[in-house]
């Protein structure tokens, strides 16, 4: 990424961002709500155009190709979702060989192999038959996992992998992620909030704020900084703005309360 910008409407999410993704690493990339983490997501598969700035893929700049270009392109990294979206009319075995069937590998025994493999990666190997709503919420996250990794791509996105799940389930999918980065020797890019995952699964960590990148370092870096904003994250803490405005709305409701 160089220089990329991104907006909506009059509110800037991204103001000149400077990236590159080294191959074969782990890339955390964190910040609170609204800070732009699954824009940037977005804007690398170009499921999202850029304001302004350039997207590489590789040597090949890909912010301005069509749809129809992107596709190659696509086939190269898998996405998961934040929200899994599986499809509910199809049985697990059907989601898994969706990338396969929209990338025409139409030989039935390769597609079926596929799909069992990526399914064995991830540990639900029995489950082919079932249906989405018959899995429990890491369940279905794990068989979007194997969607996402079916075509064998050279990077995969995780937007928000752990949200919704307990600890438990949280910790299986971080491990996943380690294990799929050694296994297959892919790329991962990982957006979250969910500071046990980041520290588990990165060998970098980049943190988002206001547009910008804060920090670009090491996770034992990130635990050692003493850059405010990090630490006031890393600790949970609301920034003294939010905390300012709490302050306002609670004199507001006094004199509400007061019928002034």
């Amino acid at each position: 990424m160089r220089g990329l910008v991104k907006g909506f409407g009059r509110l800037e999410v991204l103001r000149g961002i400077d990236l590159d993704f080294r191959a074969g690493e782990t890339t955390v990339v964190l910040g609170p709500s609204g800070t732009g983490k699954s824009v940037l997501l977005k804007l690398l598969v170009g499921l999202l155009k850029p304001d302004a700035g350039e997207v590489w893929f590789g040597e090949e700049r890909i912010d301005e190709w069509s749809e129809p270009r992107l596709a190659s392109v696509r086939r190269r990294v898998g996405y998961l979702f934040q929200q899994g979206a599986l499809f509910d009319s199809l049985t697990v075995a059907e989601n898994v060989a969706f990338p396969l069937q929209e990338a025409g590998v139409g030989d039935p025994k390769a597609t079926e192999h596929r799909v069992r493999t990526a399914l064995r990666l991830v540990g639900l190997a029995d489950l082919v038959d079932r249906m989405p709503s018959q899995l429990s919420g890491g369940q279905q996250k794990r068989v979007a996992l194997a969607r996402a990794i079916v075509l064998g791509p050279e990077l995969i996105l995780y937007d928000e992998p752990t949200t919704g799940l307990d600890p438990i389930r949280s910790d299986l999918i971080n491990e996943l992620i380690v294990r799929l980065k050694r296994s297959l020797k892919v790329t991962s890019v990982v957006v979250t909030h969910d500071l046990a995952s980041g520290f588990k699964v990165a060998d970098r960590m980049i943190m988002l704020h206001e547009g910008r990148i804060l920090l670009d370092a090491a996770p034992e870096v990130f635990r050692q900084t003493d850059q405010p904003v990090v630490q006031r994250f890393l600790r949970g803490e609301a920034s003294e703005e939010d905390l300012a405005a709490i302050a306002s709305e609670a004199s507001d409701a006094a004199t509400f309360r007061r019928g002034s």
